[in-house]
């Protein structure tokens, strides 16, 4: 309910002084969505940020060759 409420007064101020109720419905609208949607963005973005991590340590190793394989 706290969340509703803050949306609200935050989609007020986004909307502004003319828009009347409708900033206050979109700012409850957009809380309903963030509560039901940040916990799988928030994984996937923290998935993303892995694969990243993980591309650039192996992007960054130099290569590795047997001992016999090298010219001498």
């Amino acid at each position: 309910m706290l969340g509703k409420i803050v949306g609200a007064i935050i989609g007020e101020k986004v909307a502004g002084r003319n828009r009347g109720a409708k900033g206050a419905i979109l700012g409850a609208g957009v809380a309903a969505v963030a509560r039901r949607g940040l916990g799988p963005l928030a994984g996937a973005m923290a998935l993303g940020w892995g694969a990243k991590k993980l591309w650039d340590w192996r992007k960054g190793r130099s290569p590795r060759y047997p001992k016999d394989a090298t010219p001498s």
